[in-house]
C-alpha cells in the first residue's frame, strides 16, 4: 500500500506570541499577537479574555495594518510652511520637547488658562486630567462632549451608572432586549457575544432606529422610529404601563425616590426640593406607622401615596408627580403616533409584551442577600427584560432627557440591578453624591483646585469666574449647559477663535481630528485654526498636535508629537477611567509594547502619556517631581506601577503590595509583568450574593469598599426626580444666590425639569423637511480604520443612502448624485436606495470620507473621489433666531454636540468629477503609501 504524503495541516504562523489589549476600538478585547522574528505576523482573539472569550472582529484582525501602516508619523514634526498646508521638517525629540517647553512654561508662570488641552478617543483621562489638573489650566476635557455625555450624565444622574461600558444585560436570564439608538460599532464583540446567546435561548430582540444595520438587521422586530423622537415613543410606554398598573410598586417604593416627599408650595423658596431630616436624609412615609422616616431607616416600607404637612407646607411624593405627569392624554399612543412614526397599535403591542415578559414571565433565584436597611431576603426576584441604548437616542438636543426616559421605562419595570436584567459593572454603581463637583479655580504658577470634571449639584457648582463669564474655554458648566460633565471639545476652537470667554495661547490636541470628522462644521473649523488678526498672527497663536498617524488635523499643527502605536507603548484601562470590567467582575487591563517602535532611521516615536511626563518634568508640575525637583517617574509604565491617587489605590487593581492584594494595597514593581504574564489583565470577581441589587446590597458595599471603589458603603436610591436640575429651575424662578442672566431664565426652566421629558429636538423648517444621520460601520472606529487597508476593502465609499420615498419622489436610482442641502452647507454625492430605513430619513457611514493628502492615501482613491462627510452639512450654533439670538447646537443640559438633529433638502444633480466641496490637496509629511502594500514576516 502506498503511504500518502505528510501534510502539515497546521503550520505554526509564530515563534511567540505575546498577549495584550486590543485599541481598534471601545471594546478593549484580549488579543494574542503572534510574532515572527520580533515583528507583528498574526493577531487572534484571546479566548481566556474576559470581554471578547476569543471572539474577534475584522478591526482587531486588522490592527496588524495599523502598524505596518505608510500614515504612521515617524519623527516629530515642526511647521514650516503656512498652518494647513502640510509642509514640516522633521526636527528631534530634545528640540520638540524645548519647544513645547517653551511655550507652555510662560503660560503655566503667568496664566495657565491660556493652555487648552483636550484630548480625543484616548484610553487615559484619569492620567491626562491629573496632568492638565497639575499643570492648572481649567481647559481641559477628553471627547464626550460631542459623543456621550448624555448617555453618562442621565444614567449618573438617575441611576448611578450608565449604558456604554458602564452596564450590560444579564445576558443569561434577559428575554427580552430592546435596543435603542444603538450601532456595530461599540462594545462590538461583547453584544454579538449576547446576541447569540439571546437567540440560542429563543428570547425576542426589539431594535429601535431609524436605520435597520447590523444589530437592527437581526431583531425579531424592527421600529424604524423618526429620529429624535424616541423619548417621546418611551413616554408612551410608559403612560400605557401606569395606566394599566404594570409597574413594580414594591421596587419603587424600596430602591427609588419614588415615595420621597416633596415641597410643593410654589411660594417657598425650597419648592420642589425634597423634605429632608437634620442630617441631610430624604424623608418617606412609613407605611407601618403613617410617621416621617429617613429612607434609609431599619425595618421602614415607604408608602407611595402617602402626603405630609409639614410648617404650612404639603409634600407629596415623587410617585403623585409622575403619575400625574404620565397619565396625561397627551403621551396616549394616537397622541405620538404621527410625530413618532410608529402606530399606535404598535405603541400598545410594545408595552403589553415588556409588561408580559417582565411580570408573566418573572422568576426567582435562590440566593440569599441583605439590603441597606438591614433586612435579609431569601431570594433574588428576575425580571427578564432588558435595554440598551448608544449614540443614536444620546447625540440630540432633547437626548439628555430622551435618555433619563428610558432609565424610568426601565425602573417602573423593577429591571435595574435584577437577575434577567439591566446591571452595573464596577467601579458603577456609584450615586451622584459619590462623584467630585467640577473645579475651575486657575492660578499662577500652581496646580488647579481641584478635578475639572465632575457632577453639579446646583448652581453652586457651575465653573463661573466672579463676574459671571465662564471659567473655561469650552464654556462647559455654565447656565448654558449646567451638566456638561464630559466637557464641550467640539466649541473649543470656534470659542478660542471668538475669544469668548477669553483668548487663549495654545491649544494642544491628542488624538481629536478635529480639523475633519471630529468637528461640527469641517471647513469652517478649518478656515478658524487658519485665520490671522490684523497684525497677520494666528488667532489662535500655537497649537501642538499628538497623533500616530498623518490625519487631517496633523497639518493644521506648529508642532507634531508623533505618537506611538497602540502595540508599541504602554496603555492603561484602569479603575480610576473605563475599565473592562463585567457585571459580575471588576476587571482592569494593560497594553505593553510588544513589538519595538521603529522608523526607519527617523528620530521615531515615543507613546504620549510618557512625553507628558516628559513635559511635566521639564515644567515641575507638582505630582510628577519630587521635592528636590527630580522626575517622580521615569515614564507612563512607572506611573502605572507607583502612581497612587490616594494611598494604597493606584492605576490598577491586581497584583498590588507583595502581589496578593487586589485593589488596595502598595505598589508592586513587577505588577506589570504579573498583568503580561495573565493576559494583559487581572479579574476579582464580586461574591455571588454580590452580584444583583448593588446599590442596596450590603455585601456588594462592602465587597466595593474592600476593593477601594468607595471609602465607605453608598447605598443610595434611584432618582426618578432629580432634585439637582429642580436646584438650577429655582435659580431661573429667581431663588437663591447665585443666578442666571435673564434671557437663560425661560430656557433653564424648560431643560432643567427634574422629571424626565420630552421636546422636540430640532424645528420644522419646511426648507430642511429630511433627517440626516451617520451611523459607524462596525468595520471602522472614528477614522482610525479608513487608512487600513485590510478594512478599506470592506468600507473605501460611502454613499448617501436614501428610502425607497425619497429616491422615487426625486427621481434618482442607484449610482445618481444628489446636492444636499442644510442652513449651513451643501454637498454633492453619490446616492444609493435603501428600503429598510425611516421614510424621511438619510444616512451614511461617518469618517469614510478622506481628504487628498491625508492618511498617505493617494490622491484620486475611493476616499477622496466618492467618499465625504455630512459634517459640512452642520453648525456648531443654531441659525439666528428672530431675537437675534444663536444657541448652541447642542443639548441645554450637558452641551453634547446634536449632530443628529440635522435636517436637509435633496435634489438630483450632474455628477461632478468627485464628492462636493473638495478641498486642495495637503502636503504628506509622510507622503503617499505604496500602490502595493507587501511585507514577509519571518522565512
Amino acid at each position: 500500500m502506498t503511504e500518502q504524503p505528510r501534510l502539515d495541516l497546521s503550520p505554526p504562523v509564530s515563534d511567540e506570541i505575546r498577549r495584550t489589549t486590543c485599541y481598534m476600538c471601545a471594546c478593549r478585547c484580549g488579543i494574542n499577537v503572534h510574532m515572527k522574528d520580533g515583528k507583528v505576523a498574526y493577531i487572534e482573539g484571546n479566548r481566556d479574555h474576559p470581554v471578547n472569550r476569543g471572539v474577534l472582529c475584522a478591526k482587531g484582525s486588522a490592527g496588524i495594518m495599523q502598524v505596518n501602516a505608510p500614515s504612521r508619523l515617524r519623527a516629530p514634526l515642526k511647521r514650516v510652511g503656512p498652518r494647513g498646508s502640510g509642509e514640516f521638517e522633521e526636527i528631534g525629540w530634545d528640540e520638540a520637547l524645548e519647544i513645547a517647553t517653551g511655550w507652555l512654561a510662560p503660560i503655566r508662570r503667568d496664566n495657565p488658562e491660556k493652555l487648552a488641552f483636550f484630548t480625543g478617543r484616548d484610553q487615559s483621562q484619569s492620567f491626562t486630567s491629573f496632568w492638565a489638573q497639575n499643570f492648572g489650566t481649567p481647559n481641559y476635557a477628553a471627547h464626550g462632549g460631542f459623543c456621550s455625555v448624555n448617555m453618562a450624565a442621565a444614567g449618573i444622574y438617575t441611576m448611578g451608572g450608565a449604558f456604554w461600558e458602564f452596564g450590560q444585560p444579564d445576558w443569561d436570564r434577559t428575554r427580552l432586549f430592546m435596543i435603542f439608538g444603538v450601532a456595530e460599532d461599540h462594545d462590538s464583540n461583547p453584544i454579538k457575544i449576547g446576541l447569540g446567546k439571546l437567540k440560542a435561548r429563543g428570547a425576542r430582540v426589539i431594535g429601535v432606529n431609524p436605520i435597520r444595520t447590523g444589530y437592527n438587521a437581526i431583531a425579531d422586530d424592527w421600529i424604524g422610529i423618526t429620529p429624535g423622537t424616541d423619548g417621546l415613543f418611551i413616554l408612551s410606554l410608559v403612560h400605557l404601563l401606569l395606566k394599566a398598573g404594570r409597574i413594580d410598586l414594591d421596587y419603587l417604593a424600596r430602591f427609588t425616590n419614588a415615595p420621597v416627599l416633596v415641597n410643593g408650595d410654589p411660594g417657598s423658596p425650597d419648592y420642589g426640593l425634597f423634605l429632608r431630616d437634620e442630617a441631610g436624609r430624604e424623608l418617606v412615609i412609613d407605611r407601618a406607622t403613617g410617621q416621617l422616616a429617613a429612607f434609609d431607616a431599619p425595618g421602614i416600607r415607604p408608602d407611595l401615596a402617602a402626603s405630609h404637612r409639614h410648617a404650612g407646607v404639603s409634600h407629596r411624593p415623587v410617585f403623585q408627580l409622575i403619575a400625574e405627569r404620565y397619565l396625561s392624554d397627551d403621551y396616549a399612543p394616537e397622541a405620538v403616533a404621527d410625530r413618532c412614526g410608529i402606530p399606535a397599535g404598535k405603541i400598545r403591542a410594545v408595552a403589553a409584551e415588556l409588561a408580559r415578559v417582565a411580570f408573566d414571565e418573572a422568576f426567582e433565584i435562590d440566593r440569599e442577600w441583605t439590603d441597606f436597611r438591614g433586612e435579609t431576603h431569601e431570594t433574588m426576584t428576575g425580571r427578564p427584560v432588558s435595554f440598551h441604548a448608544m449614540r443614536g437616542v444620546s447625540a440630540h438636543a432633547n437626548g439628555f432627557q430622551t435618555c433619563r426616559t428610558l432609565h424610568l421605562l426601565q425602573i417602573l419595570l423593577g429591571t435595574v440591578e435584577v437577575p434577567g436584567g439591566f446591571r452595573f459593572k464596577p467601579p458603577y454603581p456609584k450615586p451622584v453624591h459619590a462623584h467630585p463637583t467640577p473645579h475651575s479655580a486657575s492660578a499662577p504658577d500652581s496646580p488647579l483646585d481641584g478635578p475639572h470634571l465632575g457632577f453639579p449639584r446646583g448652581p453652586e457648582d457651575l465653573a463661573l469666574k466672579p463676574d459671571g463669564s465662564a471659567a473655561r474655554i469650552d464654556k462647559a458648566f455654565t447656565w448654558e449647559n449646567p451638566l456638561s460633565v464630559h466637557g464641550l471639545m467640539h466649541m473649543v476652537i470656534s470659542n478660542a477663535h471668538a475669544g469668548d470667554p477669553y483668548r487663549i495661547d495654545t491649544l494642544f490636541l491628542y488624538m481629536a481630528n478635529m480639523a475633519w470628522n471630529s468637528s461640527m462644521n469641517t471647513a469652517r473649523t478649518m478656515e478658524m485654526l487658519t485665520d490671522t488678526d490684523e497684525n497677520g498672527d494666528y488667532v489662535i497663536p500655537r497649537i501642538i498636535y499628538s497623533d500616530a498617524y498623518s490625519s487631517e488635523m496633523v497639518a493644521y499643527a506648529d508642532l507634531v508629537l508623533p505618537d506611538a502605536t497602540y502595540l508599541e507603548r504602554h496603555d492603561c484601562i484602569s479603575l480610576l477611567d473605563r475599565p473592562i470590567c463585567e457585571a459580575e467582575a471588576a476587571a482592569d487591563a494593560i497594553r505593553w509594547p510588544v513589538i519595538d517602535p521603529e522608523r526607519d532611521g527617523h528620530e521615531g516615536v515615543r507613546g504620549f502619556q510618557s512625553v507628558l511626563i516628559d513635559l511635566a518634568v521639564r515644567l515641575n508640575l507638582p505630582g510628577f517631581v519630587t521635592d528636590d525637583g527630580r522626575a517622580r517617574y521615569a515614564d507612563y509604565a512607572d506611573y502605572i506601577v507607583n502612581h497612587e491617587r490616594k494611598p494604597g489605590i493606584g492605576p490598577l487593581a491586581g497584583w498590588r503590595g507583595d502581589g496578593d492584594d487586589a485593589g488596595r494595597g502598595a505598589p508592586n514593581p513587577n505588577q506589570l509583568d504579573r498583568y503580561i504574564e495573565n493576559g494583559g489583565f487581572w479579574i476579582g470577581h464580586i461574591p455571588d450574593e454580590a452580584q444583583f441589587y448593588k446599590p442596596w446590597n450590603r455585601a456588594y458595599q462592602d465587597w466595593a469598599v474592600g476593593l477601594g471603589l468607595y471609602d465607605s458603603p453608598q447605598p443610595y436610591l434611584f432618582q426618578l426626580y432629580a432634585e439637582p436640575m429642580r436646584r438650577f429651575q429655582l435659580a431661573a424662578e429667581g431663588h437663591g444666590p447665585r443666578q442666571p442672566p435673564d434671557h437663560m431664565r425661560d430656557r433653564l426652566r424648560a431643560a432643567m425639569d427634574p422629571l424626565p421629558g420630552w421636546t422636540p429636538a430640532c424645528g420644522d423648517d419646511p426648507a430642511y423637511p429630511v433627517h440626516a444621520l451617520t451611523q459607524r460601520p462596525m468595520a471602522m472606529y472614528h477614522s482610525w480604520g479608513s487608512q487600513n487597508a485590510w478594512l478599506r476593502q470592506i468600507h473605501g465609499r460611502n454613499p448617501l443612502y436614501l428610502p425607497t420615498r425619497l429616491m422615487r419622489g426625486n427621481g434618482l436610482r442607484d449610482g445618481d448624485w444628489a446636492r444636499v442641502t442644510s442652513p449651513h452647507g451643501e454637498i454633492t454625492v453619490p446616492v444609493m436606495e435603501m428600503a429598510a430605513l425611516n421614510a424621511n430619513t438619510v444616512w451614511t457611514w461617518n469618517a469614510i470620507g478622506k481628504r487628498k493628502g491625508a492618511w498617505a492615501l493617494a490622491p484620486d482613491v475611493p476616499e477622496t473621489r466618492e467618499g465625504f462627510l455630512l459634517n459640512h452639512l452642520i453648525g456648531e450654533l443654531l441659525p439666528e433666531r428672530d431675537d437675534g439670538m444663536r444657541w448652541s447646537n447642542s443639548d441645554p443640559v450637558t452641551g453634547q454636540a446634536a449632530w443628529f438633529d440635522l435636517k436637509v433638502r435633496i435634489e438630483k444633480a450632474n455628477p461632478p468629477d468627485a464628492s462636493q466641496p473638495a478641498f486642495p490637496g495637503l502636503n504628506a509629511p509622510v507622503g503617499h503609501g505604496p500602490a502595493e502594500l507587501r511585507w514577509k514576516v519571518g522565512k
